[in-house]
């Protein structure tokens, strides 16, 4: 399951009523502290927005304390720091005023837009922007005098401005971190995509070299052991003469899967992948190699006068045929094993009989990779594969190797 590393935007919102719920930020602490003695300045130097107000003198102070106060909260609670700003601006007006009130209360509110709730985001650009126009209306209404629009400006410049540019600050860094994880999570997925390509690579790459070499492997296998356990000339001659084929043999597939590996020979043209017009040359080569165990080999083939088939097709039968008769080798009881071939229309049938029991003389050791690497040819081609011991017509024991592969998307995957 993907783990994908979250930001401090993403986090969850911390527990209401927590030792850290409320503790104000670095940065908001310092905007408290300048608001505050920037406003206790203006007052000492008699600096005021109005005059001729009920609370003159040092009440402008409270005020100003109080939104110094609000800035604390400015982070970690938004919207009561925007509810409790606004009264306090309110109250401002009952002074003779201070400039820095004011200030910090549009902060309050780009604040509230910047750090608050989605749906408060949405809210307060719109409610701040009817306020301005009801204010501006109403004044205007009330005063009769052009000067009356310079009270809406003013609402317009610590209110409806203020939310407007946390707006844009908002979107921009949502649109930041969502490009942000995005990168995060395709780097994640492209590393996990080049660790399956690599393993899905790996694992083909087992099973050509599984089906190349270990036909060769196995043969020579039984027949050192045949040349070692008895003691006849001939028989140690004719063993000697197919190991040396077979090594000859083996080392050809092996230079044909390195040039598979480097993509290209010495000349410069790719090496071809085997198909199953080559299948009399295995077929032969197996009747070789098993001669001495008792084993005769037969093809049926059935296709007649078909298309030919796609590359991959072609390739996993061939596979199979071989890997079926490397099993054969190893496992199979003295008797006749029958390769057969049906193509119909849209599917290619393999299969491949052999007789099952206990056989005398050597046997090379079987690890059960074959199985599994022809299971997996079949399921890259979506085809159906099965194996196993069977009972034959004549009630005698079968081992039956089974694959239909699909032409119709192999020929698409082609």
């Amino acid at each position: 399951m993907l783990a994908f590393p979250r930001s401090a935007a993403s986090l969850p919102p911390r527990r209401p009523g927590s030792a850290s719920s409320y503790r104000p930020h670095r940065v908001d602490a310092l905007i408290a502290l300048a608001g505050l003695v920037g406003g206790i300045a203006l007052w000492t130097v008699g600096l005021h927005t109005q005059g001729g107000r009920p609370l003159p003198g040092a009440w402008v102070l409270l005020p100003l304390t109080v939104m110094a106060g609000v800035e604390l909260l400015r982070r970690t609670a938004p919207q009561t720091a925007l509810v409790t700003g606004t009264l306090t601006l309110v109250a401002d007006q009952l002074t003779i005023g201070s400039l820095a009130t004011a200030v910090m209360f549009t902060d309050v509110m780009y604040a509230a837009v910047l750090y608050g709730t989605p749906a408060a985001a949405r809210r307060i650009p719109w409610t701040t922007g009817l306020i301005t126009v009801a204010v501006t209306i109403g004044f205007v209404t009330w005063l009769r005098t052009p000067e009356a629009l310079l009270i809406g400006v003013v609402t317009a410049l610590i209110s409806f401005f203020p939310a407007s540019t946390g707006v844009l600050v908002r979107n921009h860094r949502d649109a930041a971190e969502s490009a942000r994880l995005r990168a995060e999570q395709t780097a994640l997925l492209a590393e996990m995509d080049r660790t399956q390509a690599v393993a899905a690579e790996r694992a083909r790459m087992a099973r050509e070299l599984h089906d190349m070499v270990a036909n060769h492997l196995s043969a020579i296998a039984i027949h050192s052991t045949a040349a070692l356990s008895l003691d006849d000339e001939r028989t140690s001659r004719d063993a000697l003469g197919v190991i040396r084929e077979n090594s000859v043999e083996g080392l050809a597939e092996m230079r044909r899967l390195i040039g598979l590996l480097r993509e290209s020979d010495d000349t410069g043209t790719v090496s071809a992948a085997p198909t199953l017009r080559a299948l009399d040359t295995l077929l032969e080569q197996a009747r070789t190699n098993g001669a001495s165990s008792g084993l005769r080999f037969t093809l049926d083939d059935r296709r007649g006068e078909g298309a030919a088939l796609p590359t991959p097709i072609d390739l996993a039968a061939y596979r199979i045929i071989q890997e079926s008769l490397t099993n054969t080798l190893k496992h199979a009881a003295p008797g006749t094993i029958t390769v057969e071939l049906d193509g119909a229309e849209r599917a290619l049938t393999v299969r491949v009989r052999s007789p099952f029991g206990d056989r005398p003389g050597p046997r090379a050791p079987g690890s059960g990779a074959g199985l599994i690497g022809m299971r997996e040819r079949v399921e890259l081609l979506d085809g159906e594969f099965e194996a196993g011991p069977v009972t034959a017509a004549d009630g005698g024991k079968i081992w039956l190797v089974r694959a239909e592969l699909p032409v119709v998307e192999g020929r698409e995957r082609a």
